[in-house]
């Protein structure tokens, strides 16, 4: 049995199965890790695209484009009053993946949290390192503001979330806008965030394929992010080195069986102790990406309830 097939006891069965699968699906292409990006990245489009389908339907669905980028925008039901937003950045290292892959999890937070979800296609590395992708994230961001109203959203109840990556660009964003003297997002939405590449015990003792993240391909991220190493030393590229005094009320939801769990537990601890009003979910036996699993896990039914009911209430509104 090989180590992507191995039956993990600590990993929630339907997650295990939701991992298997997905090992599977990158299986059928041929030394994928040798693959060129490119193609790395048309494969794990075709490998997810069983996971993103399905899932609530919206009311209105627009794509367009914000800060020069691909966006969506997903309306859970018709309203003549302003709507609380969550601009939603997807994960993949900085190098993988879309508004496409993470589709189904944009609708399920429109669906349980009744808010406008906006997805961005950011600029990937290494082909556009740091500060692109957060450039565009902020300059997104800022647009969405100005635009608020011709979008049927609230300008004031934009909150910003991502995982993986993702969550990582929507702290540095939050700091950028912060140095700035700008308005911050009205709270924080932080899935299993990468925070930072320092090794922790949760590293060695969930690494490999069977736990859906490695130290090798984590390790690898930062680097076509980052680019030099001195640049690692930058808290908008590691917000673990981060002052984050006034940041906005935040949810960070913690997988335990991920080698980043460490660091998320760190950072909401980090949080805390800098004053910002913080709740911190752990979810036993769940790997890095779980709620991408959400159409066979209740655990990640559960994840999504956690978070919707946080959302609303910090947003001002009653969930879905």
């Amino acid at each position: 049995m090989t180590s992507t097939q191995e039956a993990h006891d600590d990993v929630d069965p339907d997650i295990r199965r939701f991992v298997v699968a997905l090992n599977h699906g990158y299986g059928q292409f041929s030394d994928f890790a040798a693959l060129p990006l490119p193609e790395r990245r048309a494969a794990a489009e075709v490998v997810r695209a069983p996971w993103r389908a399905g899932g609530p339907a919206m009311a209105e669905t627009r794509d367009g484009t914000l800060a020069g980028c691909r966006a969506r925008f997903h309306y859970p039901g018709t309203s003549r009053t302003p709507r609380s937003a969550l601009l939603y950045v997807h994960g993949g290292g900085w190098t993988m993946f879309s508004i496409d892959t993470h589709d189904r999890l944009m609708r399920e937070y429109a669906a349980r949290a009744g808010v406008v979800v906006v997805g961005i296609d950011y600029s990937l590395s290494p082909e556009a390192r740091f500060p692109v992708a957060l450039d565009e994230v902020v300059a997104a961001y800022r647009q969405l503001r100005g635009e608020a109203a011709a979008h049927g959203i609230a300008a004031e109840r934009i909150a910003v979330g991502g995982d993986s990556a993702g969550a990582n660009l929507a702290v540095a964003m939050s700091l950028r806008l912060r140095a700035l003297g700008e308005p911050l997002p009205a709270a924080l939405l932080l899935n299993y965030g990468a925070f930072d590449p320092a090794p922790t015990p949760s590293y060695a003792r969930y690494d490999g394929p069977a736990y859906m993240l490695t130290i090798a391909e984590m390790d690898q991220f930062w680097r076509d992010y980052a680019g030099e190493p001195a640049t690692l030393d930058d808290p908008l590229v590691v917000p673990a080195r981060a002052d984050l005094t006034g940041l906005p009320p935040a949810f960070v939801t913690i997988p335990e069986c991920d080698i980043l769990a460490d660091a998320n537990r760190a950072m909401a601890e980090r949080l805390h102790a800098a004053g910002v009003a913080v709740e911190a979910c752990i979810y036993p036996g769940a790997t890095h990406s779980f709620l991408e699993a959400v159409s066979v896990s209740p655990l990640s039914d559960a994840a999504f309830e956690d978070a919707a009911r946080w959302l609303a209430a910090v947003l001002g509104h009653a969930p879905a």
